[in-house]
């Protein structure tokens, strides 16, 4: 979707958003969206990484089960 706006739709885009919010505001809109990114991708690595986690500890706890299955523990 993004990547059919091209440079003349970039520049129509930061005009209309400096004319509807002015030039002090922009850099504050600009670290409030980078910020908001950096922590949606970090939640998202973060569930990523936590499923792999939780299979790995999963199975883990299965080949344990078993080796005491199998030794009588």
């Amino acid at each position: 979707m993004l990547s059919n706006i091209g440079i003349p739709g970039l520049i129509l885009v930061l005009v209309i958003a400096l004319i509807i919010f002015g030039p002090s505001k922009l850099p504050e809109i600009g670290r409030a969206f980078g910020s908001t990114l950096k922590e949606f991708k970090k939640a998202t690595n973060d569930l990523v990484n936590g499923d792999e986690q939780n299979k790995t500890s999963e199975r883990n706890l299965q080949a344990v089960e078993k080796n005491e299955e199998k030794t009588g523990s």
